[in-house]
């Protein structure tokens, strides 16, 4: 299990929600990782203290607020995918063998010292699908599938701007905040890019879930990102915020100088 699996798994893991094999495993590569089980060890506490908190009434324009939103970008997606992909299902199957036929042929060429073109191409393909996918999962009901869809925008390339909206379009609006927490996890990819800290800047004041506010902090601190310490400071200094988050402002304040 790698770092980013394990890291999809914490919030189940700490509901005892989890399957037996996946605790076994997460379990597994705690023993073998100790950047990761120093981590779970620190945010644990947190998380139980957070299931103390009550539960928060969403303001009553939220719900169209969100599904405006929404509706906006999955038009936006599926008039890119229809670019992409068949509608029918008997084309799509016969996608799905033509991509399998030109990975084939990609190896092929590798084999057979091809020219670089090929190669080229072919990544071209790959990154292209990649980024299919994760932008379609992410607008599937099933909070599973959104999660996949995180799990691939892990693999898209760090300058997909189009991954990125959707990665920040999860931040603020998914109802899931498992989905929402992957998400952040998520523009670790996109680390090097100035929209991305511009993006996660703008995202923490519209945060209400702690866990959320708590893992875009040590995401600003991550980055290194100076920039952000009005936002902290002003977070730090908000009645109305979390006392476990207005204490991480302040560590995130003091690691910033």
């Amino acid at each position: 299990m790698k770092c980013e699996e394990a890291k999809l798994l914490l919030a189940d893991y700490w509901a005892q929600t989890l399957r037996d094999q996946d605790e076994m495993e997460l379990e597994a590569h705690f023993a073998t990782c100790p950047a990761c089980r120093e981590e779970t060890v620190r945010l644990e506490s947190m998380w139980k203290g957070l299931a103390a908190l009550p539960p928060e009434e969403p303001d009553s324009k939220m719900r169209s607020r969100f599904y405006e939103s929404l509706g906006a970008y999955r038009l936006g997606a599926e008039s890119r995918a229809k670019k992409w992909w068949p509608l029918s299902p008997a084309l799509q199957i016969a996608a799905s063998f033509a991509i399998l036929a030109l990975g084939l042929a990609g190896g092929y060429a590798l084999r057979t010292d091809n020219t670089s073109d090929q190669v080229a191409q072919l990544r071209e393909e790959v990154t292209g699908m990649r980024q299919l996918v994760a932008l379609s999962l992410l607008q599937q009901q099933s909070a599973s599938e959104r999660l996949r869809g995180v799990g691939y925008a892990f693999r898209a390339e760090p300058s997909n701007t189009e991954v990125l909206a959707a990665l920040v379009s999860a931040i603020n609006n998914d109802a899931s905040v498992n989905v929402r927490l992957a998400a952040v996890d998520a523009l670790h990819t996109f680390s090097g890019s100035p929209s991305t800290r511009q993006a996660v800047m703008e995202a923490l004041p519209k945060q209400n879930v702690p866990l959320v506010q708590v893992a875009l902090i040590d995401l600003l601190v991550d980055f290194k990102d100076r920039q952000a310490r009005p936002e902290l400071r002003r977070l730090a200094s908000d009645e109305s915020v979390n006392d476990g988050v207005k204490q991480r402002a302040l560590w995130a304040l003091e690691t910033l100088q």
